[in-house]
């Protein structure tokens, strides 16, 4: 009788040596591969490939999850002509593939031919493949997608073994596109702040420093840095021109969100109908020009702050989407349904007076407590005599640098600037120092050429007296040539009649009569002491 040939322990423990040598091989090629090729596709299907010329398996397909986590669809394959790679995608709990991703657990298939559970999706395969096996992929807890394989019937794996080894190719695989994945995310995060802050760089010129020594305004800054480290909704307030937009940058700056985006948006600069997509985005196909998906600026800003700017111009329907973000911090983009969360910090600026808006009907009462958390009033530059000056020299200086001038003011065409109320505020005295700088000729800015750079309806009414209409070609001279009809007597003389008139209109009620003349009650009564004036 012919003697068996039965391996002892020690030729099986050499055996499985052996195989596992050849596994750990295997999986250091499949990773060595994820890790240094730039095209993931093809990194994974020609680890699918090493897989099968190994004899693990028949084919192998890959799905991930889809964006609204209903279904799987396929990512990577290999054996899949071009009409099954169509057709290939599982709803959760539709086939094994579907129950894997339903469950979380491997399904394994023993035999396809007689099992309800196997569809067949795909089509037929070489009499060879007999099972089917279907392995989760498990990334953060959370489900990434499937991989599966056909297995043949001449595989060197038992079913164990073969759901080991798809669950870490399966890790792998995940891990990689997972990362991949966020770094396409934050380059194009990356990429989309790029593009704003180049526009805000290229666009108009705004100064970047308040400037302000006056009591008022040191309120107002004292407040800011109580405020700004929090999250709170912040609203400014105050006249056009008054500097709102600058308040809004300090307090980011001064927040704990200073290196993260700082996004703006005019609400009055943009119609009606493009406002909602500026705001919130818009899906690929959301309207006629939508050509691709576009995100708003509460997702540009998402993790630091966001602007708008004439808040009380929005819409009602607006209103009401505005007023749940601000409550659960989330919204869907135009044209779209999936649900986005946002973590932003809101200033809002307006010029209006959304206490009446609100009584009228105009404006939301709950949106308009949602905003004023922080209300912060910028007093007009009327209000702030004292900063009037300062502000004065810092653009004379900026656009005499600009335009390449020196220049001075004379006592007199200083007093004029100084006392002038300024309705459009630093905008408005911005303007007139530029076009002061522009128009008028080295030296000294004398009363003449205030001509040329305060309103019409000012020179007439305060100026006249003073001066006659000259022409430009004799500014030259002017700035030379001594007027005798402008003199700090007859200006003062002129005030001070003024006031004296206006305080016996109002019965010597200082708050009237400053009003009457364009002034504040602190300028009129520094006025009073400065001219004797008995009341």
């Amino acid at each position: 009788m012919e003697k068996l040939n039965i391996p002892n322990k020690e030729e099986c423990k050499i055996c499985a040596l052996t195989f596992a040598y050849n596994e750990i091989k295997l999986l250091y090629e499949i990773a060595l591969m994820l890790s240094t090729s730039t095209n993931i596709l093809d990194s994974i299907e020609k680890s699918m490939r090493l897989l099968k010329r190994n004899s693990y398996l028949d084919r192998c397909t890959l799905f991930t999850l889809t964006e609204d986590a209903n279904s799987v669809e396929l990512f990577a394959s290999i054996d899949l002509s071009s009409q099954q790679k169509k057709i290939a995608n599982y709803k959760l709990g539709e086939g094994a593939t579907g129950l894997a991703a339903q469950s979380c657990e491997p399904v394994v298939i023993e035999n396809i031919h007689n099992n309800i559970n196997y569809l067949n999706k795909m089509g037929s395969l070489s009499t060879t493949s007999i099972s089917y096996i279907a392995v989760p992929i498990i990334q953060d807890e959370s489900l990434f997608g499937v991989i599966s394989a056909n297995i043949a019937n001449d595989s060197v794996l038992t079913f164990d073994d073969i759901v080991r080894m798809l669950t870490i190719v399966g890790s792998l695989c995940g891990g990689t596109l997972t990362t991949q994945k966020r770094f396409a995310k934050e380059k194009e995060v990356l990429s989309e702040l790029k593009t704003y802050y180049k526009e805000e760089v290229l666009s108009e010129y705004r100064f970047e420093n308040i400037i302000g020594i006056s009591t008022k305004m040191k309120q107002i800054f004292s407040m800011l840095e109580t405020v700004s480290p929090s999250d709170a909704t912040i609203l400014v307030r105050g006249e056009t021109g008054t500097g709102k937009e600058l308040i809004a940058t300090a307090v980011h700056n001064l927040s704990k969100r200073k290196n993260e985006a700082y996004i703006k948006l005019n609400c009055a600069a943009i119609s009606e109908t493009l406002l909602e997509s500026e705001l919130f985005g818009h899906e690929k196909g959301a309207f006629t020009d939508a050509k691709e998906m576009r995100k708003g600026r509460f997702e540009l800003a998402n993790g630091g702050t966001l602007f708008l700017d004439e808040i009380g111009d929005i819409t009602s329907a607006l209103q009401v989407k505005l007023l749940r973000i601000l409550q659960e911090q989330e919204f869907e983009r135009v044209g779209g349904t999936k649900t986005i969360k946002t973590n932003v910090r809101l200033v809002a600026a307006t010029n209006r007076n959304l206490e009446e808006m609100v009584k009228n009907g105009e404006f939301r009462e709950d949106l308009f407590y949602r905003l004023n958390v922080i209300p912060i009033y910028l007093p007009p530059l009327r209000e702030r005599y004292e900063d009037v000056k300062l502000l004065m020299e810092h653009y004379l200086q900026k656009f005499m640098k600009l335009h390449k001038k020196q220049m001075s003011f004379s006592k007199e065409a200083q007093e004029i600037l100084l006392n002038y109320p300024w309705p459009g505020n630093i905008r408005e005295l911005q303007n007139t120092m530029e076009r002061l700088v522009l128009i008028c000729p080295n030296g000294v800015v004398v009363p003449e050429m205030l001509n040329h750079v305060l309103p019409f309806n000012y020179q007439k009414i305060y100026m006249q007296p003073i001066i006659e209409p000259i022409k430009f070609q004799d500014i030259e001279k002017v700035s030379h040539t001594p007027a005798p009809m402008v003199t700090t007597m007859s200006l003062n003389e002129m005030e001070k009649s003024s006031i004296i008139q206006a305080l016996i209109d109002n019965r010597g009620i200082q708050t009237k009569a400053a009003t009457q003349l364009g002034m504040t009650a602190r300028q009129i009564g520094y006025k009073i002491k400065k001219y004797g004036i008995d009341i």
